[in-house]
């Protein structure tokens, strides 16, 4: 009895050819993808929330410092660490919700060995899990500044350029130019200017605009991605999801 040598070899190939393909068909639903408007959403909303926390950190924990000398700037510094445990919190909950990335959180504080508020007091000060919620908080604050800078600057500038054929036509209506102006100087007394305005122009910075909305969603992800290994280190103690 013979056996076919086509059959076994033909079905890997068969196999092999959705995996090829998906990271292209990825890369075209990236744009319209839930997750990726997730992901943006929480790059944007964590300049807010990463200021605010900067600015609570840095104020405890200057005026408890500043007040070490006295007996008021460790119950600071306590109330700082306490917080900052309550902040983490909430972060491992937005990286949850938007970020699929589910953290569990830090073991509980010890109980005080001794009754009594300064025993509390010095439990909190001694709070591992508070001192790397507080680092977190100041060492994520200029990297958001700068995700948010990125994600906004991409996301607009891409679709505004993608989306360029659709209100082409509003230039030479109502602004009185050609097309979109991208150059305009002056050299020896002659003004130099350059319109968007020829069909091959038009469909060229359409195409680039494109590009940059393809990009977007792979630019974004690896953005969070450093939010993630920060939650990671700095918030949890183990990952039960390993995020998008």
């Amino acid at each position: 009895m013979t056996t076919s040598t086509f059959g076994p070899t033909a079905a890997p190939a068969a196999a092999s050819r959705p995996a090829e393909r998906a990271p292209a068909t990825a890369l075209r639903r990236g744009p319209f993808a839930a997750a990726t408007y997730r992901e943006i959403g929480y790059a944007l909303v964590s300049l807010p929330v990463a200021l605010a926390g900067f600015v609570w950190a840095v104020t405890l924990f200057a005026l408890g410092t500043g007040l070490s000398l006295t007996v008021v700037g460790l119950p600071v510094l306590a109330l700082l660490l306490a917080s900052a445990r309550g902040l983490g919190a909430l972060e491992r909950g937005r990286a949850a919700a938007q970020l699929n990335l589910h953290t569990t959180g830090p073991a509980a504080l010890p109980r005080a060995e001794r009754p009594g508020w300064w025993a509390g007091v010095q439990a909190r000060l001694t709070d591992a899990a508070g001192w790397k919620a507080l680092l977190f908080q100041v060492v994520m604050f200029p990297w958001r500044v700068a995700s948010f800078c990125v994600t906004l600057t991409f996301l607009i500038t891409g679709w505004t350029v993608a989306l360029y054929p659709v209100y082409a036509w509003v230039f030479p209506r109502y602004a009185g130019r050609p097309g979109y102006r991208v150059l305009d100087y002056t050299s020896d007394g002659v003004r130099h200017q350059y319109h968007l305005s020829s069909p091959w122009q038009i469909a060229g910075a359409s195409l680039v605009g494109l590009l940059l909305v393809l990009l977007t969603p792979k630019i974004v992800h690896a953005l969070t991605n450093v939010d993630r290994a920060a939650v990671r280190s700095l918030l949890g103690r183990g990952t039960t999801g390993a995020g998008e």
